[in-house]
C-alpha cells in the first residue's frame, strides 16, 4: 500500500541505488545459473543492509518472470524479529487520513522509533512467541509501543501501569496480583498473559472484529459496544472507521496501524529501524521462596539494576514473601543462578533482624521502619493479629544492602521522580486530613495532573495522610490560598525543643502523631535516645490538639 508523504523530506538516492544494485546482482546470478556457472549468493555483501535499509520486496526486484530468484532463496536475515513480524502480519490494511497523520508523526521522529525498538529487544521476542502460540495477529506485538513505548515502568494519569498499561480493575479481573511488594501489571510475563487474555476476550466480545477489539482495549468494551449500537440503530456501518469514539481512541488504532506499515516496509518511508534479534532473551527461574534482590543479583553475577529491569513487577528490595516465587533472568546467567541458589537454604535468602518492641510501638510502625509489611512480620513471627507487647522481640526480614542500592525499587523511582528539576522552587508538602490533589493544587496554583506526575501518582490515586509530596513552582509565584483551602488545611509546621525526660513516644502522644512520622520528618533513628535541647520539626493537625 502506498501512502502519500506530504511533509516528508525527499527520499535519499541511496535506497534507490541499493535497489538497483540488487536488481543487477540478481540478474547476474540468474544468468550464471542458467549458463551452468557456480555462484554462492550467501557470500554476497548485503548492499541493502549497508545502506541502512531493509531488502526490497521480491516483486519489485525479480529480474526475469518465472525464473528462480536467488534473493528469495537467500531471503532476509533469519534472526531479525521484525522480518518475522512483517511476514506474519494478518490484519486487513486500510488507507485513510487518520493513519496518514500518525505515519507523518513517526516519519518526522525517527529517533523515537530507534529508541522504542531498541528498548523492545528485551521483551518483544517473548511477546511475539506468545502471540504465535495463541495464533493471534502479530500486529499486537507493536501495541506496547502505543501503550508504553515499551517501558515496563510506565505509569499514566489514568492509573495504568506496565508495558500493557493495565488499570487496577482490569488487572485484578484477569488475575494479576497487586500489593505493596509486587505489581503484576509490570511483570512482563504475567502482564503479557493477562493482556492477551483480555484481547482474546475483546475479540469475542466484538464478534471477531479486531479493530473494534483493539479500540475496546483502549477505551473499554462498554464504550465501543455503545458506539456500535448507536450506529446500527441509525443504519450506519459499525466498523471502527465509522464509530464515534473519543479523540484518544480514534487515534489509538490508526497509530498502531501506522507502526505496522512502517515495520512492513521502512524503506518506503525512508526510515531505518534497528535490528531486533529473534532469540530468547530471558528464562523464568523457580526460586521457591522470598529472596533479597541484591542477593539474587550476586548469585546471577549481574547488577541489581539488571534484576529489576527483567523483574519490574517487584516494588521493594525483595520478592513478595507470599509469591510469585519466580525470577526472570537473562538466558546467559540463568543456569548459573539456579545452581548457586540451590546451595542457599530458603531461610538464608533474606537477612533477619531481632527487634525489641518499645513502649507504645505498633506493628505497623515497626513495618514502616524496616521497609516491610505488617503481614510479613506476622507471618515471620506466627502472629494471628496485630497485638504486640513491649519488651518482647520480633524477627524482621530486612534488606542486605542500604535501600539506595535498590535503584529501581518503587521508593527509589519515586525519589528520582520527585527530585527531577521542574521549576525554580521545590516545596515539600505533607498531606493533612481532608486534603486532596485538588485542594493542594489550588493552594500552590498548579494542576492536579502536574502535582500527581511530580509525585509518581495519578490524580485518582488514594492520597494518604502524612505522605510527603513535592510541589514545583517558580520563585515569583506565591501559593494561592482560597477560603476553602484555608479552612481545610489545618496542619501546621512547628519546632519542638526536646526537654529532659522526653521520648519519641511521649512527644508523639502529646501532638497526636506517630513515632514513625516524627522519625521520618526529622530523618532520625527512632531507636536512638533524644537529647535535651534537640529541635524537632513537627507537622501537627491543629484540630486534633484539643483534649
Amino acid at each position: 500500500m502506498a501512502f502519500a508523504r506530504y511533509d516528508s523530506p525527499m527520499p535519499s538516492i541511496e535506497p534507490q541505488l541499493s535497489q538497483r544494485i540488487r536488481q543487477l546482482g540478481a540478474t547476474v546470478v540468474t544468468f550464471l545459473l542458467l549458463t551452468g556457472a557456480s555462484a554462492n549468493p550467501l557470500a554476497w555483501p548485503d548492499v541493502s543492509a549497508a545502506a541502512g535499509q531493509e531488502p526490497p520486496s521480491l516483486e519489485r526486484i525479480s529480474p526475469l518472470d518465472g525464473l528462480w530468484d536467488p534473493l528469495e532463496a537467500v531471503g532476509p536475515p533469519a534472526d531479525d524479529l521484525l522480518n518475522r513480524l512483517r511476514n506474519g502480519f494478518s490484519l486487513d490494511r486500510a488507507d485513510n487520513k487518520r493513519i496518514q497523520a500518525e505515519l507523518n508523526w513517526f516519519v518526522r521522529h525517527p529517533d523515537y522509533l530507534t529508541r522504542v525498538f531498541t528498548r523492545a529487544q528485551r521483551y518483544l521476542p517473548h511477546i511475539t512467541d506468545e502471540l504465535a502460540r495463541r495464533d493471534l495477529p502479530l500486529e499486537l506485538a507493536l501495541l506496547p509501543i502505543v501503550e508504553s513505548a515499551y517501558d515496563p515502568f510506565a505509569y499514566s494519569h489514568g492509573r495504568a501501569a506496565g508495558l500493557w498499561q493495565m488499570i487496577p480493575g482490569t488487572a485484578t479481573r484477569f488475575g494479576l496480583k497487586q500489593n505493596w511488594w509486587y505489581d503484576g501489571r509490570r511483570d512482563v510475563v504475567e502482564s503479557t498473559r493477562a493482556a492477551l487474555d483480555y484481547l482474546e476476550h475483546l475479540y469475542d466480545f466484538n464478534n471477531g472484529d479486531w479493530l473494534n477489539a483493539i479500540a475496546s482495549y483502549n477505551s473499554g468494551e462498554g464504550n465501543v459496544r455503545k458506539a456500535v449500537r448507536r450506529n446500527r440503530a441509525a443504519n450506519k456501518p459499525a466498523d471502527f472507521w465509522n464509530l464515534r469514539l473519543s479523540k484518544e481512541t480514534s487515534s489509538y488504532v490508526p497509530r498502531l496501524l501506522a507502526l505496522v506499515e512502517i515495520v512492513r516496509d521502512p524503506a518506503q518511508f525512508n526510515v531505518t529501524l534497528p535490528k531486533v534479534a529473534d532469540e530468547k532473551q530471558f528464562v523464568v527461574a523457580d526460586i521457591g521462596s522470598q529472596i533479597d534482590l541484591a542477593l539474587a543479583a550476586e548469585l546471577a553475577g549481574v547488577d541489581v539494576d539488571t534484576v529489576y529491569t527483567y523483574n519490574p513487577g517487584y516494588n521493594r528490595w525483595s520478592t513478595d514473601p507470599k509469591g510469585p516465587h519466580k525470577l526472570v533472568l537473562p538466558v546467559a546467567v540463568a543456569e548459573g543462578f539456579s545452581a548457586a541458589l540451590a546451595e542457599i537454604p530458603a531461610k538464608e535468602r533474606v537477612r533477619w533482624k531481632r527487634h525489641k518492641i518499645g513502649n507504645g510501638e505498633t506493628i505497623s510502625e515497626i513495618a514502616l521502619q524496616y521497609h516491610t509489611t505488617t503481614a510479613a512480620i506476622r507471618a515471620a513471627n506466627n502472629l494471628r493479629g496485630n497485638t504486640i507487647r513491649a519488651g518482647r522481640h520480633l524477627m524482621i526480614p530486612v534488606a542486605t544492602k542500604p535501600l539506595s542500592a535498590y535503584s529501581k525499587s518503587a521508593d527509589a523511582r519515586l525519589a528520582k521522580t520527585q527530585n527531577r528539576q521542574r521549576a525554580a522552587n521545590k516545596i515539600e508538602h505533607v498531606v493533612a486530613t481532608g486534603e486532596s490533589f485538588w485542594t493542594i493544587s489550588q493552594r500552590y496554583n498548579v494542576t492536579t495532573r502536574q502535582l500527581s506526575a511530580w509525585n509518581g501518582m495519578a490524580p485518582r490515586d488514594t492520597l494518604p495522610v502524612g505522605r510527603k509530596l513535592v510541589v514545583w513552582t517558580n520563585a515569583d509565584v506565591a501559593p494561592r490560598t482560597s477560603p476553602t483551602t484555608a479552612l481545610g488545611n489545618t496542619t501546621r509546621k512547628l519546632r519542638y525543643k526536646v526537654r529532659t525526660g522526653d521520648s519519641l513516644y511521649l512527644i508523639a502522644n502529646k501532638f497526636r502523631v506517630t513515632i514513625s512520622q516524627i522519625a521520618r520528618w526529622n530523618k532520625i533513628d527512632k531507636n536512638k535516645i533524644l537529647r535535651p535541647g534537640q529541635t524537632l520539626t513537627m507537622y501537627v493537625d491543629v484540630t486534633r490538639q484539643s483534649s
